[in-house]
């Protein structure tokens, strides 16, 4: 199974940031992932991230496709798989009304702007060299029409916070030959207490959208699990948090499911006394 590691990379500065990166290569993670959000750009870290490293894939989860046009997505995808000899991984995604708005753009559903951008990026002719494997495109998607769209124009999906019971769900939705990419959280911390309010801390964010809301009831939760920073059964759900056993059952749990590849989120990983790899460690598959 493969396994790939998301994080931002800003807590990192760059020539740390590449021998980070080397190391996960080194403990046997396939790719590294790339967020959105108000640091670096995605974009470009993976170019200088791709000319640093020799055989692990840098992918985007995501690249928001309301703040580039399709063409320019579509160059940057053909440019960075031909220099890196295929290595890199274009993720897309719709990111939330509240981003795009307040970035000027006019949000629309995603379903729609997802279909758009595809049709526009199909229909980009890239005068450049093409390289010698089809560049891999996923797009993020929880839903089953996003899901359907993903496993239909592209290679398959990534979910973000979901449980493995989602994942056995998406399986069914894109069938057999779709890539599922499940991206989970997961800390090292065995105290019950501590490794909760670590988590509430990493989820505070996304308890407040509804969107993650409408996923989370069609597995069973509600408006008491997203009071209060969420309930003791929704963040033991969405954050996998014990000894290095429970977390490598966390993740086969997800790949019994049908996801075939998990994006390890390693909670804790910057600590007073320098990088923690217990999570990293336990889950790699050197």
């Amino acid at each position: 199974m493969r396994r790939g590691v998301l994080l931002p990379t800003e807590q990192f500065d760059p020539d740390a940031l590449v021998e980070f990166v080397q190391g996960l290569d080194g403990r046997g993670y396939d790719s590294v992932w790339l967020p959105e959000l108000l640091g670096r750009e995605p974009m470009a870290t993976a170019g200088y991230l791709l000319g640093r490293t020799r055989r692990i894939a840098v992918g985007t989860a995501i690249a928001n496709v309301y703040v580039r046009d399709a063409h320019a997505t579509a160059q940057a995808r053909q440019t960075l798989a031909e220099m890196s000899g295929g290595r890199f991984i274009l993720g897309l995604g719709v990111s939330n009304a509240m981003f795009n708005t307040a970035r000027g753009h006019t949000w629309q559903p995603p379903l729609t702007k997802m279909k758009t951008y595809l049709d526009a990026m199909d229909a980009v002719k890239v005068l450049a060299p093409a390289p010698a494997q089809p560049p891999v495109t996923y797009i993020a998607a929880h839903g089953p029409q996003l899901q359907r769209l993903g496993a239909e124009r592209t290679n398959g999906v990534i979910t973000y916070l979901m449980t493995p019971e989602h994942a056995r769900q998406s399986r069914a939705r894109i069938g057999a030959g779709a890539d599922l990419n499940a991206v989970a959280m997961f800390l090292a911390e065995r105290d019950p207490e501590v490794a909760r309010r670590k988590a509430r801390g990493a989820l505070k964010m996304y308890v407040g959208l509804d969107y993650y809301h409408r996923e989370w009831r069609k597995l069973g939760f509600g408006d008491a699990d997203f009071a209060d920073g969420g309930s003791d059964r929704l963040v033991d759900a969405m954050v996998a948090w014990g000894d290095a056993d429970v977390l490598r059952e966390r993740l086969a749990a997800f790949e019994r499911a049908g996801a075939t590849r998990v994006i390890v989120v390693p909670l804790g990983l910057q600590t007073k006394s320098g990088v923690d790899l217990t999570v990293l460690d336990a889950l790699g598959a050197r």
